[in-house]
C-alpha cells in the first residue's frame, strides 16, 4: 500500500520495532494546539470536543443531527483518526444550553463559550500525540535501544520527511487519491464507481460483499437495499444514483464539501509523496537548502509561511541555508494545482519529472462541473520538526510522545520507528 501513496523508502537506516498502533482507541491520543479568541457574546458557541473511536465527518453529521443544524453550521480546524482518543476545537451556530444537553456515546463537550464567530480550517496550529505501539517484534529491552537510534537520528536531522500518512488515502481503501485523479480527469463516473466500488479484503465482510455484487451489475436499486446503513456517504450517492441515472457529478455533490475537497487534496498529496521519494533517492538534504529551491519562510507562530516563497540563488544560498538549518525556514514541494510555480534547479528537475510522468496539466485542476473543489495549488515543507520528542517504555509497548505541526501525519513518524508498511501497522484499525 505505501508504495502505491509514493511512501517508497525510510528516512533512517536504523532497524524497526514493528508492533501494531492503535489495538485500543486509547492507544492513540491526539489533542489540538490552537489560539483561540476571546470570548465575546455572538451566535456562535465554541466547545472544545473529546471523542473516543469518532471519524470527523461522521461525528460532525452526528453531532449536527442531535442539535438539529445543518452540519454547515459546525466548523472546525482538522480532522482527526478515527480509531482514537481526539481532543479537538469546534464552533456550532447553536446556543449553549443545546450543547450542554447533548448525549452522545463516547463524545464530551467541554469549555463552552460564545463568539461573534465561528472558527475556521486550519486555525490550529499543530497537535499533541501521545501513543502506545504494542506486540513489538522483539523484547522490550532491544525495542528501546532501537527506539534510540530512530530517536535520535530524527533529532539530529531536525525532524523527519513530511510525507502525508496512508490514511490520507484511506487506511482499508486507498482510494481518495485515484478519486481525485479522476475527478480532475473529467472521469466523474469513474471517480463514483471508485468510492462505492472497489472492494478491499481487509474491510469486513458485509462492505467486501455489498461492493462486490455492485461491480457485478452497477445495479444501484438494488444495491441501496443491500449497502449497509453505516456506509452512510456510499448510500448517499447510490440513492441519488437510483433516482438519477448517469448523473454522476450530481451524485458527487452529495457528499460534504470537505470530503469532495479531500479527493483532490489526496491527489496533490500522492505527487507530493513522491517528489519527497525521489529526493530522498537522489541523497539531497531535507533539511538544508540547494540552488533552485523554493523555501517558505516561517510566520509567527513558527509555521511555513505559504504565501511567502523565496527562491534560493547564488546570491542568497548561504542565508537562506542558514534559516533552513536554524528552523527559520522550510525547503518546499510542490502540491500540484492550476497556479502551480515549479523550483529550478535539481528540485525543479524532481517536480517536473513526477508531473511529467503522471501525465498531469495544470489545468486539470481547474473543475467546472464542481468549481468549489478546483485548485490553485500551493507548496508544503518536506521536513517535518519532531518537537518535544521523547520515547519510552510503558509495560510492554513502546510510547512516543510528540507534538507536530498541523498537517503532519504522526503516522508516518511512527514509521521510521517501526519499520513495517503502514497498513501493516493499522491491522486494529
Amino acid at each position: 500500500m505505501e508504495d502505491k501513496v509514493g511512501l517508497e523508502l525510510f528516512f533512517t537506516d536504523t532497524p524497526g520495532v514493528g508492533g501494531k498502533l492503535k489495538k485500543y482507541p486509547e492507544d492513540f491520543r491526539v489533542e489540538e494546539l490552537i489560539d483561540l479568541f476571546d470570548e465575546t457574546e455572538g451566535d456562535y458557541s465554541i466547545a472544545k470536543v473529546w471523542a473516543r473511536n469518532w471519524e470527523t465527518n461522521r461525528l460532525i453529521k452526528k453531532l449536527a443531527d442531535c442539535l438539529n443544524i445543518s452540519t454547515r453550521d459546525i466548523d472546525f480546524s482538522g480532522t482527526k483518526d478515527k480509531r482514537a482518543i481526539t481532543v479537538q476545537w469546534m464552533s456550532f451556530k447553536a446556543p449553549p444550553e443545546r450543547l450542554k444537553q447533548l448525549s452522545i456515546n463516547d463524545v464530551e463537550i467541554q469549555d463552552i463559550f460564545t463568539s461573534h464567530r465561528s472558527l475556521n480550517i486550519g486555525i490550529h496550529r499543530g497537535n499533541s500525540f501521545e501513543i502506545l505501539i504494542r506486540d513489538l517484534d522483539v523484547d522490550k529491552e532491544e525495542a528501546l535501544k532501537r527506539a534510540d537510534g530512530t530517536g535520535k537520528k530524527i533529532k539530529k536531522e531536525g525532524g523527519f520527511p513530511n510525507w502525508f500518512g496512508v490514511q490520507r488515502f484511506g487506511t482499508m481503501r486507498p482510494v481518495t487519491h485515484t478519486m481525485g485523479k479522476k475527478i480532475t480527469q473529467g472521469d466523474f463516473k469513474g471517480a463514483v464507481r471508485t468510492y462505492v466500488g472497489s472492494p478491499q479484503e481487509c474491510e469486513n465482510e458485509e462492505c467486501y460483499n455489498a461492493r462486490k455484487r455492485l461491480e457485478d451489475t452497477w445495479d444501484f436499486e438494488k444495491a441501496f437495499d443491500e449497502f449497509p446503513n453505516y456506509l452512510t456517504f456510499e448510500r448517499r450517492m447510490i440513492r441519488h444514483l437510483k433516482e438519477n441515472p448517469e448523473n454522476y457529478v450530481s451524485a458527487l455533490k452529495t457528499l460534504p464539501h470537505n470530503l469532495l475537497m479531500m479527493f483532490i487534496h489526496a491527489y496533490q498529496s500522492y505527487l507530493f509523496n513522491k517528489m519527497v521519494s525521489l529526493r530522498l533517492k537522489k541523497d539531497l538534504p531535507l533539511n538544508d537548502t540547494l540552488v533552485g529551491d523554493i523555501i517558505l519562510p516561517t510566520d509567527k507562530v513558527g509555521l511555513p509561511n505559504k504565501d511567502t516563497e523565496v527562491l534560493v540563488n547564488e546570491r542568497n544560498l548561504e542565508k537562506a541555508s542558514t534559516m533552513v538549518r536554524d528552523g527559520k525556514a522550510f525547503v518546499s514541494a510542490l502540491l500540484f494545482g492550476h497556479k502551480s510555480r515549479y523550483s529550478e534547479g535539481e528540485q525543479g528537475e524532481i517536480e517536473r519529472k513526477i508531473i511529467e510522468d503522471e501525465g498531469v496539466k495544470k489545468e486539470d485542476f481547474i473543475i467546472p462541473e464542481i468549481s468549489s473543489i478546483s485548485s490553485t495549488g500551493t507548496r508544503r515543507s518536506i521536513l517535518a520538526p519532531a518537537k518535544d520528542l521523547r520515547w519510552d517504555l510503558q509495560g510492554e509497548a513502546l510510547k512516543i510522545n510528540v507534538s507536530l505541526n498541523k498537517g503532519t501525519y504522526a503516522t508516518t513518524l511512527l514509521r521510521e520507528f517501526m519499520k513495517h508498511p503502514s497498513d501493516k501497522a493499522h491491522l486494529y484499525s
